[in-house]
């Protein structure tokens, strides 16, 4: 029982050496066949290499380019010299020249051995298939594919469109079932044979030279006309990442591949010289009839795939940030975001860092500059509060912001005065905690030196951002973790409402609140709002304020509750 293999190469022609000359010495035949667009030089340099072995064969060279018939053509040409030169094979496998193998010979060869009319190629109808990325299902096999992907993208889209417009479909000839699989199997004689030399191979050539990627198809659909046992699988490993792209195996993945006990992998960086030392290298393992088990590794794979489509929280890479909605969370770490705050209490940024015991922002989206803790200018990791920088995206900004403070609860500012693009980002961010007194806004203008034309215009285009910002937090896609009150109806309890955003932001270790910030005067602003509606304008957002006392409903001892301390 002999198992011959036919290599397929077009780079690092010394790695395909080793390995050729590593089955050629343990008496497995080797069909070698060098894509026709490798340097006549590098051919020619191959062949020296393995002169001295006598079986080892070239097939003629075609020139060969990705997911078109020059794939399946080569294989071809490598199977026939193989059946044709050595008569003692019984399977012959399918390999690239960056396959290694992971076992010796010696139990591949026992393994077929017990299993000497058995095709191992995976063959899974169109319907099954779950792991084609980007690609087309059963219209690969309906439509014609005569423009290459890679180089003629365009005309391959457009053709591709032209005859989904006018409804054209190919049908299969025979009725032939179609079904697709990896392209690295390893047939026996009498099934390979059965393909390669029937008398409709012409038909079937002809059919599938226009059939996209055929060389995961052609193979795969006409094993079901011959084949007596088929076990849909392949005995090398082969790994690909979410976009379809083969992973490469390096000097780290030792052990890893040890543990599958697969007999062949690929794809085997050409510089990891540990992995060829160690599979080349004859092993005393006894008689091992392992069964080939890729599934052993796959928790380590998806555990790369998860780390590379979803990464850690908050943290953005190339391969996710093109994508929206790709990322592992928009932030790494709970926030708190005040809005009118700062408006209704007098120092409330220093009081607030006192009660939390770390440090608060002002209004870090200020339109002038980011306003940071302390005022500085830059703060950690280099970001600056330049409004320039930050507002030409501010959503990585706020990203950086927590992730460079990581361990450090952020909390800042927010109002209708400042840019509003960051509003959405916030809203739908599970880690944001959003508390926003309504209508706040009004009290600067309340106490500011200017004509009231100037601050009715000013009140309708804060009202007006106001509503917006609201609107959005009250949409069902929110995530953040939001508390709205009118202006009027926080100050008729600002203690409670206090104690149960530093509650949510702390835990018990905040502890009761026994001072309150000091309340802005409010008296005379029911009257500045009723003034307000007299020029044309509603200010709807602060809630109910009595003009005759003043805005604020009296405690029933007679005091402000803004006089609280």
């Amino acid at each position: 029982m002999s198992v011959g293999f036919v290599m397929m190469c077009h780079t690092a022609l010394d790695r395909a050496a080793q390995v050729a000359r590593h089955w050629a010495e343990r008496d497995c035949p080797v069909v070698i066949h060098v894509d026709k667009r490798v340097a006549k030089a590098s051919f020619d340099g191959l062949r020296e290499a393995v002169k001295d072995l006598h079986n080892i064969r070239f097939c003629g060279r075609h020139k060969c380019e990705w997911g078109t018939w020059s794939l399946v053509a080569a294989s071809q040409s490598g199977s026939e010299m193989m059946l044709r030169e050595f008569p003692e094979v019984r399977h012959v496998f399918l390999s690239s020249g960056s396959c290694l193998p992971l076992r010796p010979v010696e139990e591949l060869r026992a393994y077929l051995a017990a299993r000497p009319r058995t095709d191992f190629i995976e063959s899974v109808t169109t319907e099954d298939v779950e792991w084609t990325v980007d690609g087309l299902h059963s219209e690969r096999f309906q439509l014609r594919f005569p423009f290459s992907w890679k180089r003629h993208r365009y005309l391959f889209d457009r053709y591709v469109e032209f005859q989904r417009n006018i409804g054209f479909r190919r049908k299969m000839p025979d009725k032939l079932v179609p079904h697709l699989g990896s392209q690295w199997w390893c047939l026996t004689r009498q099934t390979l044979s059965a393909i390669l030399q029937d008398p409709s191979r012409k038909i079937y050539d002809r059919y599938f030279k226009l059939v996209w990627i055929p060389d995961e198809s052609y193979y795969q659909t006409l094993v079901r006309k011959y084949s007596t046992r088929i076990e849909s699988r392949s005995l090398t490993l082969s790994k690909f990442d979410f976009q379809g792209k083969p992973h490469v195996f390096y000097d780290d993945h030792l052990h890893l591949l040890r543990r599958s006990d697969c007999f062949v992998a690929r794809k085997i960086w050409s510089k990891a010289d540990r992995l060829y030392d160690t599979f080349l290298t004859d092993q005393d393992r006894g008689t091992v009839m392992a069964e080939p088990a890729p599934g052993k590794i796959d928790r380590v794979f998806a555990k790369a795939l998860e780390r590379r489509t979803r990464g850690r929280a908050g943290m953005y890479m190339h391969s996710r940030f093109p994508n929206p909605n790709w990322e592992n969370g928009k932030t790494c770490a709970p926030y708190s975001v005040f809005q009118g705050f700062n408006d209704l209490f007098e120092n409330f940024e220093p009081w607030l860092s006192r009660r939390l015991g770390t440090r608060v922002h002002g209004n870090l989206f200020d339109r002038t500059r980011a306003r940071f803790a302390g005022d500085g200018d830059v703060y950690s990791g280099c970001l600056s509060a330049s409004a320039a920088l930050r507002d030409y995206n501010p959503e990585r900004f706020l990203t950086s912001l927590i992730w460079n403070t990581r361990g450090e609860r952020q909390v800042f500012q927010f109002s209708p005065r400042d840019k509003q693009r960051i509003a959405w980002f916030m809203a739908e961010d599970g880690n944001a905690q959003i508390s926003v007194i309504t209508g706040a806004w009004a009290v600067p203008l309340f106490n500011a030196n200017k004509d009231f034309l100037t601050i009715r215009k000013q009140a309708a285009h804060l009202q007006k951002q106001e509503v917006d910002f609201i609107d959005i937090l009250r949409r069902v896609q929110t995530r953040a973790e939001v508390r709205i009150w009118s202006l009027a109806e926080f100050i008729e309890e600002p203690m409670e409402h206090l104690q149960s955003i530093l509650d949510s932001m702390g835990g018990p270790a905040v502890g009761r609140l026994t001072e309150a910030p000091r309340m802005v005067d409010l008296t005379g602003f029911g009257q500045f709002l009723q003034n307000l509606k007299n020029q044309g304008m509603n200010p709807h957002m602060m809630g109910d304020f009595p003009v005759e006392l003043g805005g604020a409903q009296p405690k029933q001892d007679g005091s402000r509750p803004y006089l609280v301390r």
